[in-house]
């Protein structure tokens, strides 16, 4: 069984996936972490990413592995361990354009079909139940005030990344996530938006543990109707 969970920066989509995986037992997948991980590569390697045969070149020769220890996944880009690396502002800034690049997505989306084949997983992402798995048996659609959102964002950039953080204000990190969401709303290739069949739950006013909840109970609805009746 594959289940998505889409939706925008700071609706808690990382720790909800997570959590629910653990809960079931299923394989968690955060797609935006391969997104960042290439974007760091990109960084790190200073390719023009309009260079459009260098930018080719590095794609197939990108190295990127997870590695899970402890019940927790780490990544590696060319066996550098990047797991807080990607989540720093420079990449922040930089993933949403690299991420609608069209070689970018055929890559990564490839890679992430090759990781769904014979296992229950959860996929998170933006674009999981639209593009990557649209036959996905239960999607998830996630939500939040912009407000809430950047409160959220404001404090995880200061807990993880308190040097970088120190002058940054919550205001500017809800203009970055407004310009985020259009710019990833109105892309061309792959936009993020609900998937027809996707169930959405607002997690402005709820727990992480009530937001899984809901999700336990869309899945166990699903489980129940493709019962055989008697």
């Amino acid at each position: 069984m594959i289940i998505t969970i889409d939706g925008p920066i700071a609706t808690g989509k990382s720790t909800i996936a997570k959590n629910l995986a653990r809960e079931i037992g299923f394989i968690y997948f955060d797609t935006g972490a391969m997104y960042r991980s290439l974007t760091y590569g990109i960084i790190k390697h200073n390719i023009d990413i309009h260079d459009s045969a260098a930018l080719v070149d590095y794609l197939k020769n990108f190295n990127f592995e997870i590695k899970v220890k402890h019940g927790e996944r780490f990544y590696y880009v060319e066996g550098e361990d990047v797991t807080l690396k990607i989540r720093n502002e420079e990449v922040t800034s930089r993933v949403s354009e690299v991420s609608a690049i069209p070689a970018v997505r055929e890559k990564l989306v490839a890679l992430q079909r090759q990781l769904a084949v014979g296992v229950n997983a959860v996929f998170e992402g933006r674009d999981m139940g639209t593009t990557v798995f649209p036959n996905a048996q239960l999607k998830i659609f996630l939500t939040g005030r912009p407000e809430i959102r950047a409160k959220r964002r404001f404090e995880e950039l200061r807990a993880k990344f308190p040097e970088e953080a120190m002058n940054m204000t919550l205001e500017k990190v809800l203009e970055d996530i407004q310009e985020r969401d259009k710019h990833d709303t109105e892309r061309e290739l792959s936009p993020l938006k609900q998937a027809e069949d996707a169930c959405v739950v607002d997690t402005s006013d709820l727990t992480l543990d009530e937001v899984v909840l809901k999700i336990l109970e869309y899945k166990d609805t699903i489980r129940a109707r493709m019962k055989p009746s008697a």
